[in-house]
């Protein structure tokens, strides 16, 4: 997988978790303290989020870091 590929897979991810938590985008960026078109253009993989704004989107749904790459669902 390159990098690219796990970008846009970490993207989808954090939207289907996103929304299966019943958050809008808004909502999530406003718990993570990150604007709404940052964490948009994460989800299409435009922008790539590093560590510390990965670890503000898993705290933010109230799951672990891992949970963010575990694609195969």
């Amino acid at each position: 997988m390159d990098e690219n590929e796990l970008y846009k897979l970490l993207g989808r991810r954090i939207k289907f978790l996103r929304e299966a938590q019943h958050l809008t985008q808004e909502k999530l960026a406003e718990k993570c303290g990150i604007s709404l078109d940052y964490l948009g253009k994460i989800e299409v993989n435009i922008n790539k989020p590093g560590l510390k704004t990965l670890i503000k989107i898993s705290n933010s749904l109230d799951i672990p870091i891992k949970s963010l790459f575990e694609f195969d669902n």
